[in-house]
């Protein structure tokens, strides 16, 4: 699977990031498919703090590639993705996290009660 993600460079304490579309097993500073844009968080003109080749983000996108959640909000403020099915699937992937937290949790309070 592709994954849209940030690649950070840059020296200590300034961070620039390249937004790459790379394979989701290569670690985060590893070697990329394709280069889609830039992000400067240091900047402080927002209008040169991201430079991104939207149409290749489309493209990407269309073909599967996931953003991580990070560029979805980025993504998000300038419509290229649709919001509300993430907030769908974030919402089941909440409420999956607290079914099984509420499952250890009881399988935890029979464990005591067997001991007792």
């Amino acid at each position: 699977m592709v994954r849209i993600r940030l690649q950070r460079l840059g020296r200590h304490n300034r961070p620039f990031y390249r937004i790459n579309a790379v394979d989701k097993r290569t670690r985060r500073d590893g070697s990329a498919i394709e280069q889609l844009g830039w992000y400067d968080p240091m900047a402080k003109d927002p209008a040169k703090q991201l430079e991104l080749n939207e149409e290749r983000v489309k493209y990407w996108i269309s073909v599967g590639a996931q953003p991580s959640e990070t560029l979805r909000d980025v993504l998000a403020k300038r419509k290229l993705v649709d919001v509300t099915a993430w907030e769908k699937d974030r919402e089941a992937d909440r409420k999956m996290v607290e079914a099984k937290k509420a499952a250890a949790a009881l399988a935890g309070e029979k464990k005591e009660e067997k001991k007792a």
